[in-house]
């Protein structure tokens, strides 16, 4: 018959003192100093599956519960183990020990559940004198559900404690953080994983021949409950030190695969795929684009050779970004010459959770684009948002890539000459632009281009036309009205057109309708062309800063930093043309007081023409004491570091300016 096991509190004394023993320092030297392993490298993850087959399949109808012998053995007989599996690594060692439990479990296992009808099994449980425990089972559910709560933990810690050896060294040293500072934890671990199964296998053999009546009342689950806790808190731990080796081994795997894309982007390549794959998605697994012609997902080898504009933005894309993209897009479907694609990248934050709200925006934004897109952002490899980043300059502001066929960036942004020329400017590449703008001139047909449908019918009949903007709409009346009483009285022929401010929709919306319901002017009455009024102006401007251009040497952004520093004003401004070049401008109240003044310049308009007397009565109206304002939006590295005041040619200060609102 088994020796009866100590009191409660005699356990309980003793195991108090080896929970806080084996975690100082010196407990922790004792435990070290069982470790000499000898290189031997042993695959435990067969011998973990099938210990954990043995325990869920070895759980008879009653779970098994188990007192250890006392603490101050327990600690002994765990010290003595580890000794005898001192030449093993530790991950081994608890293997080797949890499969030892996992014999004596499965063979007291296969009894008690054999008992019933097997008459083997029942000869086998009536000499261990089983049949009086198993009959009164249900009073001790209890205890059994102690126990599998601690081999449920002991199989978590020891996975952990083999995990930790399976990570890849070629990202993660043993000898450097945070590896290294997890591994100091693992052999107090180790110790507390083969210190409960030391309880087990005492316990269960602690039952062979124990009545009931005892069992029912030595049986406490104080022990195995404390070794559960400890096991989880253990694993916990460990949890917390894996999650920072996997963030040290996913920096050095995303540091590695943008090292790669550079090199794939430096390396000459016999068409694009390769280097689609690493910027969009290296798996075979899934199809990654979406394309919206067809509305049907295909692989990355639907773009092989072909002219590829990447459209890299976040997903905050305007409805008028939207509007003039996919008429430009749409506009090259019908023309055979201009064979392009345009896929849509989304740069989002892949850390944070990703909400349905963005989802929903997301699936609203790849439905109005007829070009590809990706299937979803998450897919994107944090080292290709990296090199967009950090090589192609994405901050905020959209930008467009060009890869010709073999995937050599022909232009690190072709957003500008894409709003700016259009399709005319294909293949989009950066020498293209450079040749378009030797081609361009200060002009009208530049100014408006075809925003203003009527524009060529008014230059073939020979009018004046008079562009204007500002969101006084006393000002807009008084202009207008004495505009129009000048034209008459010059016998000149004018057009006057309406162009808004920039970044104020609502309030546009309000002007044009009184301009409209008043009859002062034409105007645009879709707010979209206004905003592509004031976005080509702005590209004009990023544009010839990308190609090293300067405003004291260049008259087409001398001609743009002026009307955008008309717009940055809080008064309105004009232009007054005469043809395609034939042009002079200002700011409102000075244009405005010219035009009262007429009479004063009326005959240098019959001699000289209306727009050369205009321009220069205006001249001798501008006084020394101005203001002027340039609202530029940011751009990364694309600021001017000098600009030059449209009235008096003196350098400009420097001003930061942060907005949210833009109406």
């Amino acid at each position: 018959m088994a020796t009866a096991p100590p009191s409660y509190r005699q356990m309980a004394r003793g195991d108090r003192r080896m929970f806080a023993a084996s975690d100082d320092s010196t407990m922790l030297k004792q435990i070290q100093g069982t470790h000499a392993p000898d290189g031997r490298d042993v695959d435990v993850r067969p011998i973990i599956e099938i210990v954990e087959d043995v325990f869920t399949r070895a759980a008879p109808s009653i779970p098994i519960t188990c007192k250890c012998s006392g603490g101050g053995d327990a600690h002994a007989t765990t010290m003595s183990l580890l000794n005898m599996l001192s030449s093993y690594s530790w991950d081994a060692k608890v293997a080797i020990a949890l499969a030892a439990l996992a014999i004596t479990y499965g063979e007291f296992g296969l009894v008690v559940q054999l008992f019933p009808t097997h008459p083997l099994a029942k000869s086998v449980a009536i000499l261990k004198q089983l049949p009086d425990l198993v009959e009164h089972s249900d009073g001790l559910k209890s205890r059994f559900e102690a126990l599998n709560s601690l081999i449920s933990a002991m199989l978590d810690v020891t996975k952990r404690i083999v995990e930790f050896r399976q990570l890849p060294h070629q990202y993660i040293s043993p000898d450097n953080p945070p590896l290294s500072v997890a591994m100091t934890h693992i052999p107090t671990a180790a110790y507390w994983t083969i210190r409960s199964v030391v309880a087990c296998a005492t316990q269960i053999a602690s039952l062979i021949g124990m009545s009931y009546e005892y069992a029912a009342s030595a049986t406490e689950a104080w022990e195995l409950s404390s070794l559960a806790h400890k096991e989880r808190n253990i694993h916990d731990h460990l949890m917390q030190q894996l999650a920072l080796c996997y963030q040290h081994i996913d920096e050095k795997k995303h540091i590695e695969a943008y090292h790669n894309l550079v090199r794939v982007f430096e390396l000459p390549q016999l068409d694009n795929v390769r280097i689609l794959r690493h910027l969009i998605y290296m798996k075979d697994d899934i199809m990654p684009l979406h394309e919206g012609s067809t509305n049907s997902n295909v692989h990355v080898e639907a773009l092989r050779r072909k002219s590829v504009l990447l459209l890299i933005s976040d997903l905050e894309i305007s409805q008028e970004e939207l509007t003039i993209l996919v008429h430009i897009y749409r506009e090259s479907r019908m023309r055979p010459e201009y064979q392009y694609e345009i896929v849509w990248i989304p740069i989002v934050d892949k850390s944070a959770p990703w909400t349905d709200e963005q989802q929903h925006k997301f699936e609203q934004l790849q439905s109005a684009m007829p070009w590809y897109t990706l299937n979803h952002p998450k897919i994107m490899e944090p080292a290709a948002i990296k090199y967009i980043k950090e090589v192609w300059k994405f901050a905020k502001r959209m930008i467009l890539v060009v890869l010709d066929p073999q995937g050599k960036v022909a232009c690190p942004n072709a957003l500008h000459m894409f709003f700016i020329w259009g399709n005319v400017a294909y293949p989009f590449t950066t020498m293209k632009e450079e040749a378009l703008w030797r081609d361009e001139t200060w002009s009208l047909e530049l100014f408006l281009d075809d925003i203003e449908p009527n524009l060529q019918e008014w230059i073939s009949k020979g009018k004046y036309i008079c562009v204007y903007g500002g969101e006084d709409i006393e000002w807009i009346r008084r202009f207008t009205n004495t505009a129009k009483e000048v034209s008459l009285a010059a016998r000149i022929d004018l057009e006057i057109i309406y162009v808004g401010k920039s970044n104020a929709k609502e309030r546009m919306r309000k002007i044009t309708a009184i301009i409209g319901k008043e009859n002062l002017s034409h105007f645009w009455p879709d707010i979209t062309s206004m905003w592509y009024f004031w976005t080509r102006l702005e590209c004009m401007l990023y544009s010839k800063m990308q190609h090293g251009k300067t405003v004291e040497s260049d008259l087409i952004m001398q001609e743009v930093m002026t009307v955008l520093s008309f717009d940055g004003s809080d008064q309105g401004w004009a232009t007054m043309w005469f043809s395609l070049t034939e042009m002079t401008r200002a700011k409102g109240d000075t244009i405005l007081e010219s035009l009262g003044l007429f009479q004063e310049w009326e005959e240098d308009a019959l001699n000289k023409g209306f727009v050369p007397a205009l321009r220069d009565h205006l001249q001798q109206l501008r006084t020394p004491h101005h203001c002027n304002r340039l609202i530029l939006p940011g751009v990364e590295g694309g600021i001017p570091e000098s600009v030059v005041c449209a009235e008096c040619g003196k350098q400009m200060e420097k001003y930061f300016m942060y907005r949210c609102c833009t109406d």
